[in-house]
C-alpha cells in the first residue's frame, strides 16, 4: 500500500498519530524499529510498550490535570485511552492498566487496521514526504544526528527511572495490608508494607550505601527529571525526603497498630491477573544484586521476588519552543512534526497526547485545511503551548500537564474551587473547538 504519510515511531504519540490519521481517511506508513533492533529499555516488540509505571495518573477530570486530558483525549477519540480503559487494573483515583494487555491491544488494533501499514524497520534520515517523527526519548543515533544536522541545536537529555516489580505472592501480607490512602477508589488498591523509625534509618542508610551502576560517558552530566528521580538521589537530599515524598505513611492505618507507621513503601498493580506489583516511586540505579538485597529490608518484603528489577536510561528530547511551530511542524522543515516525548513532554498521557494532535494537524493539512491548535484553556492546549512556545527555550525541561500550564481564571474565587473551575471551563471550551474544527 502506498501511503500519504510516514510515522516514525511505533511508541504512544507514533501509534495515536497512526489512529487519527486512518480514522481520517489517510494512508499511512507506521515504521517501528523495534521488532529488529533492541532498545535500553523495551523488553517486547510490541507498539506503545510501558517501561516504566503502569499507571496513567489521576483519572479525575474534574480537579486534576492529566484527568482533564484523560477526559479530552476520550472525546475526540483516542486509541491510547480506549486501550488503557479496556485493560484497567485497580489503582484508586487512578488510571493504572495491564502493561502486557494494553499494549498487545494497541498492537492488534493498529494491525487490522485497513489504512495503517506497520513495517518492522529502522529509520535513520528525516523522510522527504509529509511525516511524524515519535521515535521518543530513545531515538536512534543516526535519526538523532539527521535531526540535529537539520535544526543546528544538540539534543538535551536526561535520566528516566524504571521501578521493580514484585511477585504478588512472595508479598508477607502478615506484615502489609491493603489500603488506599485515604480510603480513595475502592479503599484496598494498594499494598502498604510498613516502617517504623528504625527500620527506616536502616533501610535510609542501605541506600545511601548500595553499589549503584556505572554511568557511561556519555551519560554523566546528564540531569534527572525531577518527576521520575531514583530513589536513592532523592535519599541524599535528606533522611527525611523520603518519608515526605513517595514513603510518605499519611492516611495509611496500619491493621496492626491503628496509627500512621513512621513511613511506608506502597505497592500498585501492575497486571489485570493481580499477581504482579510495581514498587511505587521506587526507580533505582542500583545493581540488580543490591535492589535484592536492599529491597529486600523493606518489611513485607523481606522475601520478594522480583519480575522485573529497576534501571536507568538516558532520554533526550528537542528544543521544541524554538524548533517548532505552533502545530507541531519543524520550523527548518515543515513536511515534518514531531509527537510524544522527543518534544519534551513527560509522561505517558502527555505523549500520547501530542502524537494525538500531530495526527489531527497533519490530517487537516492532508486534505487542504487548516485545524485550529485547541484553546489554551484545555489540557490539550495548555500542553501544546508550553512545548510551542509557551516555556523558555534556555531553561526548556520535560515537562507533565498541570494546571499552571492553563491561563489564569478571570472570575476572583477560592482556592479550593480554582482546580474545578478551570475544569469546567476546559470543557466548555473543548467543545466550543471541537464544533469549530469540525464546522
Amino acid at each position: 500500500m502506498t501511503h500519504q504519510i510516514h510515522i516514525v515511531g511505533g511508541g504512544l504519540a507514533g501509534s495515536e498519530a497512526a489512529w487519527q490519521l486512518a480514522e481520517a481517511g489517510f494512508t499511512v506508513r507506521l515504521s517501528e524499529m523495534r521488532g529488529i533492533e533492541a532498545t535500553p529499555a523495551h523488553h517486547t516488540d510490541a507498539l506503545a510498550e510501558l517501561v516504566c509505571s503502569n499507571s496513567f495518573r489521576s483519572d479525575d477530570a474534574n480537579h486534576n490535570a492529566v484527568g482533564l486530558l484523560h477526559a479530552e483525549m476520550r472525546a475526540l477519540g483516542s486509541l491510547i485511552l480506549a486501550e488503557a480503559d479496556a485493560h484497567r487494573v485497580p489503582a484508586g483515583s487512578a488510571l493504572a492498566v495491564d502493561r502486557d494487555g494494553f499494549a498487545q491491544g494497541v498492537t492488534a488494533a493498529i494491525a487490522a487496521h485497513p489504512n495503517i501499514t506497520l513495517v518492522r524497520e529502522r529509520v535513520d534520515t528525516l523522510p522527504q514526504g509529509p511525516a511524524i517523527i515519535a521515535t521518543g526519548p530513545l531515538t536512534g543515533a543516526a535519526l538523532a544526528e539527521a535531526v540535529r544536522s537539520e535544526t543546528g541545536e544538540d539534543a538535551l537529555a536526561f535520566f528516566d527511572a524504571i521501578a521493580p516489580i514484585v511477585h504478588r505472592d512472595s508479598i508477607d501480607m502478615d506484615i502489609a495490608w491493603f489500603q488506599s490512602r485515604w480510603n480513595k477508589g475502592d479503599g484496598h488498591d494498594y499494598i502498604n508494607c510498613p516502617m517504623n523509625k528504625d527500620e527506616y534509618l536502616a533501610f535510609h542508610t542501605a541506600l545511601m550505601e548500595g553499589e549503584k551502576g556505572e554511568f557511561r560517558e556519555w551519560e554523566r552530566d546528564t540531569p534527572y527529571f525531577e518527576g521520575c528521580m531514583p530513589i536513592e538521589v532523592m535519599a541524599a537530599r535528606g533522611v527525611d525526603t523520603l518519608r515526605y515524598g513517595p514513603m510518605k505513611p499519611v492516611g495509611l492505618d496500619d491493621p496492626r497498630t491503628g496509627r500512621w507507621p513512621y513511613a511506608v513503601v506502597q505497592l500498585r498493580q501492575d497486571n489485570a491477573l493481580g499477581t504482579l506489583w510495581n514498587i511505587v516511586g521506587f526507580q533505582t540505579k542500583l545493581k540488580h544484586a543490591e535492589q535484592v538485597r536492599v529491597f529486600r529490608t523493606i518489611p513485607g518484603l523481606q522475601n520478594a521476588e522480583f519480575a522485573r528489577l529497576g534501571g536507568l536510561h538516558r532520554n533526550t528530547f528537542i528544543q521544541s519552543p524554538k524548533l517548532l511551530d505552533g502545530s507541531l511542524r519543524l520550523k527548518s522543515r515543515p513536511n515534518v512534526r514531531f509527537a510524544g516525548q522527543i518534544t519534551g513532554c513527560e509522561g505517558y498521557v502527555e505523549s500520547a497526547a501530542i502524537g494525538l494532535l500531530a495526527g489531527r494537524f497533519a490530517a487537516a493539512e492532508l486534505g487542504g485545511t487548516a485545524l485550529p491548535s485547541p484553546p489554551r484553556e484545555t489540557a490539550l492546549g495548555a500542553l501544546l503551548g508550553h512545548i510551542t512556545g509557551g516555556a523558555e527555550v534556555e531553561t526548556y525541561q520535560p515537562m507533565n500537564v498541570n494546571f499552571g500550564l492553563f491561563p489564569p481564571l478571570e472570575v476572583k474565587s477560592k482556592k479550593a474551587d480554582r482546580k474545578g473551575l478551570m475544569a469546567a471551563r476546559a470543557r466548555e471550551a473543548l467543545q466550543q473547538w471541537q464544533a469549530v474544527a469540525h464546522g
